[in-house]
Formats: structure tokens, sequence, C-alpha cells
């Protein structure tokens, strides 16, 4: 039977296809006295050999996808199947106290955990407390029968459905096969919207419901430009449903049309459009759109998609070829940005309550300058092959961004001594996400080479309302005055000092933000790759004197985001 639901729009586009469940299946189990401890131990074999079996496909298609490095963690869980050590002791749990495998499976993993956890002077040694614990609940599915979902062993066309998606999750959907997603929970700026929006795939999200109303294989129409979900479609919604993507493509065509064009408005202005970046895959996209620099390279990707801390030279080799390939074109470099809702196994954070407001970002770096001054080494040395920009995430006051700008300095000035080459003309900024710094910018602007304003943190900061909470999405406004006044002070303060000022934030692709943005003189628009063309033909058709008026009149005369939509869809029809 059709049904319809209705979420947040997070990612253009519009797909139909089967659902793929990404669900955890239900683990739990009861001790129990087993009577055949010889049968019990063929139970283990068997789910520890169709483990084995498991692994190796999956890592073989991590290979394949992802490449050999990020492969290897699968080597590592196939070493723990096979570790008599590990084995041999859930086998004698099972004969000396006669209980069921899954038991002892439990029992043997916690206490190998809570071991590898205590090695708190061994990094190392801690990551594997993770890697048992994939271990145990893969074992402990296949001793139960149940399936558990696995992104990387999609080889068919689906739309994949979740409670949720994490980054690293997003980052393993293949394009080929995955057609959009589908979550219960999130906002558009989730970092796995985000991500959707770079790898091209349409998103719904915050459907609270999605998850329990659809079964494994049902078809499902999505449409990532309205936030309507149907499950089950007619034959007649289906074909309406193809038109409507022909309708898009034939858009999106018309769009493509400007990619060799510079983006300049109605009355001859030139701004600059850059594309968002995770990791040097997506370089394609931003080629492909043609956008004009990069204004954001996240580069905790490198981090999230390791097992270990990348090294020197790892992170040298991914800036670099980002470098060379836009090259002359600028690529400002966001330095780690952990924490929140971004975390490393192997770099194990403190429980917070509030962990936006937390452990992260420049905090953790300035705190873990042995990692910052690797990174910062590595784009040092990377930054002879092109135009290179970095940027420290969270800062919120003037000695926090002078003393990493300090550290900055101390490794060039060691890189130079030794004889390496390092460009001199790198620009240090800094994000603008924390309300504290927008209204010292004035202060700011007088240390920094840049400034990149980060809309989802600022606005969530402002407002009081986590982004990734549904319940209050609707205090994501960013034509709010009280947010647009922060913005336009930033601008401000910037050109006051013969800075400039660009928007890295989702906001910047907003074809409801950019004509006020332009109106305010923001110099860098940086979005999802996908999003670059869409603005580039929305800027030709202002005039940068209208978006004056609109802009002025929008922080001075409106009360509310709503006034403030309103108002642009007079300015701009």
């Amino acid at each position: 039977m059709t049904k319809q639901l209705k979420g947040i729009a997070a990612s253009d586009g519009i797909a139909t296809a089967k659902a793929y469940m990404l669900v955890q299946p239900d683990l739990s189990f009861k001790q129990s006295t087993i009577e055949n401890a010889d049968a019990e131990i063929q139970r283990l074999h068997s789910a520890l050999e169709q483990s084995n079996s498991e692994l190796k496909l999956i890592r073989d298609k991590a290979a394949e996808s992802l490449g050999e490095e990020e492969a290897q963690v699968f080597d590592a869980h196939m070493m723990i199947l096979a570790d008599p050590e590990f084995t041999g002791a859930i086998e004698n749990k099972i004969k000396d106290d006669a209980i069921n495998a899954e038991a002892a499976l439990k029992t043997v993993s916690d206490t190998f955990i809570a071991t590898f956890e205590a090695m708190v002077d061994n990094p190392y040694m801690q990551e594997r407390a993770a890697d048992i614990r994939d271990v145990y609940t893969r074992v402990l599915a296949h001793l139960l029968g149940r399936a558990l979902p696995n992104p990387a062993l999609i080889d068919s066309e689906v739309i994949v459905v979740a409670h949720d998606l994490t980054p690293s999750d997003t980052a393993q959907l293949n394009k080929r096969y995955v057609k959009a997603f589908v979550t219960d929970i999130g906002g558009r700026t989730a970092h796995s919207a985000i991500m959707a929006r770079s790898l091209e795939i349409p998103a719904v999200v915050g459907t609270q419901s999605i998850t329990a109303d659809v079964k494994e294989g049902q078809m499902l129409t999505v449409d990532g430009l309205t936030g309507d979900v149907t499950v089950e479609p007619t034959a007649d919604q289906v074909a309406a449903s193809k038109q409507e993507a022909a309708d898009y493509a034939a858009q999106k065509a018309e769009w493509a049309t400007l990619k060799t064009a510079k983006t300049v408005t109605a009355d001859g202005k030139h701004f600059t459009i850059a594309a968002n970046i995770g990791t040097p895959k997506d370089l394609d996209g931003v080629l492909a759109n043609g956008a004009e620099a990069i204004g954001l390279y996240r580069s905790e990707f490198l981090y999230m998609d390791s097992a270990e801390l990348p090294t020197e030279d790892d992170q040298f080799e991914a800036y670099k070829q980002v470098l060379e390939t836009m090259s002359p074109k600028q690529v400002v470099v966001r330095t780690m940005d952990i924490g929140g809702d971004k975390h490393l196994p192997y770099l194990p954070l403190p429980e917070e309550q509030n962990p936006f407001l937390g452990y992260r970002a420049i905090r953790i770096s300035l705190d873990r300058d042995d990692i910052f001054r690797t990174q910062l080494r590595a784009l040092l040395r990377a930054s002879a092959f092109g135009k290179l920009g970095i940027m420290f995430p969270m800062i919120a006051t003037v000695p926090e961004f002078e003393a990493a700008k300090a550290i900055f300095l101390e490794e060039k000035a060691k890189l130079i001594a030794d004889g390496v080459k390092v460009a001199d003309d790198i620009e240090l900024g800094m994000m603008m996400e924390i309300p504290a710094a927008a209204v010292l910018a004035d202060q700011f602007a007088k240390h920094v080479d840049f400034f990149s304003i980060g809309t989802n943190d600022l606005i969530q900061y402002t407002m009081a309302a986590d982004r990734g909470n549904e319940h209050v999405s609707y205090l994501y406004q960013p034509y709010n005055p009280s947010i647009l006044r922060l913005v336009k002070h930033v601008i401000d303060s910037a050109h006051a000092e013969g800075k400039w000022a660009g928007m890295c934030g989702e906001a910047a692709g907003d074809p409801i933000m950019v004509p006020l943005l332009l109106g305010m003189g923001l110099d860098e628009y940086s979005m999802s790759a996908t999003s670059v063309l869409k603005v580039r033909s929305l800027m030709k058709k202002l005039s940068t004197a209208d978006m004056k008026a609109l802009a002025d009149k929008a922080i001075t005369e409106s009360v509310t985001n709503e006034d403030n939509q309103k108002l642009v869809a007079e300015y701009t029809k």
C-alpha cells in the first residue's frame, strides 16, 4: 500500500529504487547452560568461518572503492578471528562453564576490550579495543543467524534507509549503486547531508519514522528537492517521478553551459564561487562544475578514513594532489576539526554532556600540538605546489588564533632551515563560527588574512539550537536578521582592514541567502560542488546595487526569518 512521508530535503535529485535497510539487527541473547560443549564449539567455529568469509569480501570491496590503506582495518579483524588466544579462550569458557557460545563470546570479548582500553600509554594497542568490538558484533550476529548491514557490499541499485548515517557510513556509499538515502533523524546541515551533496546523491533526512515504515526491498521514490518520500509508489507515481527527474536533468544540463564562465552579476561585478571538499576524490565534482577555488577542504576526513593518525607524508600527498590539480586557483584547507559528532577510534576524547561546546577542533590542536605540528608541516610542504590558504576552526579568542599562528610560523621556520621549499604567499585565516568571535570581528581582522563564515555552527550557536536535532530544526534560520547582522559585521570588518571574507557554510549555496550575501558584499561563496552552477546562473540575473538595497532592508526592517524569505522573493521575482 502506498504511503507518503515528509522529511527535510537535504540533497537535490530524484530517485526510485528498492530499500536497503542500513539498520542494526537486535543482537540480544540470554546466557544458558549447555549439555553438549562440542556441539556449541562447532556452532562457534561455523560463526567464525562465516565472519571470516564475509570480512574477506568486505575487505576486497573496501580496497576497490576506498583504497588499500583503508581496507587494512579488515585485515586486523581477520587476524583476531585467527588468533588462538582469543578463540581458544572462548572455547575454554564454553567447556569450563558449560555456557552457550554467545555468552562465552561476550565474556571473553569484554575481558580483551578492558585489557586493551587500559593501555593508556600505548595508543596503538588501545585501538585494538575497537577492533575486538567489531569482531564481537559480527561473530555474535552469525551465532544468532542475523545479518549485519554493510554499505560496502551493496552491488545493485538501492535507496539506503537508516536511522542516521555517520560520516564514515556516507563516505562508503558507492553512488553507482546507491541512488539516494533517507534517515529518521538529522537536518540539512548534518554531515551526512553535506556528504550526500558532495557525492551528488539525493537525500531526505529527519522523516522521524522511515525505518519503522519501510521494509527491506520495498520500492521507494525519494525527492531530494521537496523532501517527499513515497513508499510503494503506484505506476503513475513512478512515471511522474521519472518525468520530474528528467526535467531536473534538463535543468542541470542548462546550468552546465556555464561551467567555464566567470561568475559575474547582471551589473558586471565578479565574485568567486568555490567548492567544499572532504577528500581528493571530490575533485572530479569540483572540476566538472567549474568551481573557481576550493573554499573549504575538510582535512578531518584524512583522519576519519584512517586506522591511525595519518603521517606527515600521507597528509602531504593528499594536500599536494589537491593543490596541483587546482593550481593556480586557491585551496583553503581547514585544519583538523574533530570532536562534536566526528570521532576517531584511535584518539579517545573525554565523555562530555555538550560535545559541540567542548573539546574539539582548534582546542584539540592547541592541546595536542604534536598532531597539529604534523599537519602544519604537511601543509607547508604542499604549499609549493599551488596556492594555499589555511584556516583554523572554532576560534573563540584572539590569543587562540595567535597561538595557532605562532606554531605555524615555528614549523615554517624549521622547514626553511632544513632547505624545504615553502610558498611565501600562504594566507592564514579563521572560521568565523562562534558568535563571540563574530562580535569581535573588527579586532580579529587586524590579525587574519581572511575570514570564512561557517554558518552551520554560527547559526546553531546563535540560536541555541542543535543543528542535528529535527525537533528544533525550525530554528535553523539563516535569514534571521540577528544572523544577517552578525554576517554583515564580519564582512564589513574584513573589508575595513583590506581583507577578504568568504562563507563555507551551507548558506553560501542557498538561493535565498545568495542575494542577501551579494548585497552585503561577501567576496567568496564556497558550497557543495553540485550547487556551483546553479548559483552562478542565479548571480547572472542579480544586480549588486539592487541587492544592497535588499540586504539593508533585511537587516534594518525585518524581524523574522520568514520576513526575509518574502523580501527576497519580492526583489528577485
